[in-house]
């Protein structure tokens, strides 16, 4: 009687921890660009952006732009960063290239 309790609860807690688990879905950040894909639609026009108060002194602005996502431009905002002491933020841009235009996603890069 001892044993089948026992087994009970553990075959209860090995239920719920999988259905617990059955939940968890590990995704990376949203990315609502395609950095390799050459679009053959220019790239409208930088939207005006309202840049409010810095969180802390000394974050960084990181200025929006024209992502392509779905077969078309989406704009994503703006954002504060934290600095990265020895780096500068050099921004998304879009190259005009022989078939098209080709984002080149915005990185930190050493002075």
């Amino acid at each position: 009687m001892r044993n089948h309790v026992r087994n009970t609860r553990l075959a209860a807690i090995g239920l719920l921890t999988c259905i617990a688990l059955a939940g968890c879905v590990v995704a990376g950040p949203p990315s609502p660009y395609y950095a390799g894909e050459v679009v053959a639609v220019a790239p409208p026009p930088p939207r005006e952006e309202v840049i409010g108060v810095a969180p802390a002194f000394g974050y960084v602005w990181i200025g929006g732009y024209w992502g392509w996502a779905g077969g078309r431009h989406e704009w994503v905002g703006g954002h504060w960063e934290a600095p990265r002491p020895g780096y500068r933020w050099a921004p998304h841009a879009w190259v005009r290239e022989e078939r098209g235009w080709r984002l080149h996603p915005g990185h930190w890069e050493r002075h």
